[in-house]
């Protein structure tokens, strides 16, 4: 939970599989804004992968990379805002949304936060690092991931959030770079995107399983609304 939460569970993730496909829809919509050929885009590339490796249906990947590039003739515009603040028992969060309107998404926010304390801008951030982080599994048995983290260029490496994958974290502006050089190391990348890691992350061990799953309700009525992207929740493990 260090670096992103995630819902729990094989029935939630079902369940949450319409809401995943609507949030990378608007990923690659931004994205697609800097040109329709993800060859040419870094950012779409990535974004791209990540949405068929869930299985996105080809014709909504394919419509959302057309709307958000203008080819389809309907203005679409979302903004990029970021929400800090805290879950209950003082656990520090950090909340990506992108919105076609701020004001809905305000008012939103500010409601699901009344179970927590929602914060201003910087207040939980300066206890974050912005990092490149890619998800990888080992394409070959004896895949060392401290080699592959030196020779690919990332900063650091640990255990990812399936069994057996690799977290890969790295400078922001290198995610696109240590991506492609990955596959020559022995690792098939999974996911690649920008989030916010935890400095001194809180041990859920020291907090009582009342408090816990007070956390983890929060969290997940946040990930729940349809204009938040990420939820980034200082929580070690």
């Amino acid at each position: 939970m260090g670096a992103q939460w995630k819902a729990k569970g094989k029935e939630l993730a079902a369940n949450a599989r319409g809401r995943v496909f609507g949030k990378l829809a608007k990923e690659i919509m931004v994205a697609a804004r800097s040109g329709a050929d993800p060859a040419s885009n870094a950012r779409l590339r990535l974004v791209v992968e990540q949405a068929r490796k869930v299985s996105m249906p080809k014709d909504t990947l394919e419509r959302a990379i057309k709307k958000g590039a203008g080819l389809t003739g309907d203005a679409v515009h979302f903004e990029h805002v970021i929400y800090e603040g805290f879950a209950p028992h003082r656990v520090p969060v950090m909340v990506e949304c992108l919105t076609d309107n701020l004001n809905r998404t305000a008012s939103e926010i500010r409601v699901l936060f009344r179970k927590g304390h929602l914060g201003t801008s910087g207040s939980v951030s300066w206890d974050f690092d912005h990092l490149g982080m890619i998800e990888a599994e080992p394409a070959a048995q004896g895949a060392d991931p401290e080699l592959a983290a030196i020779e690919a260029g990332a900063q650091d490496f640990e255990p990812g959030e399936e069994e057996g994958t690799t977290m890969f974290l790295t400078d922001h502006a290198d995610l696109d770079l240590v991506s492609r050089a990955l596959p020559a190391q022995g690792f098939t990348v999974l996911s690649a995107k920008l989030g916010y890691k935890a400095k001194n992350p809180i041990d859920p061990a020291t907090l009582s399983a009342a408090d816990m799953e007070e956390v983890e309700a929060f969290l997940a009525a946040i990930d729940a609304n349809d204009d938040v992207q990420n939820v980034f929740a200082g929580l070690a493990g």
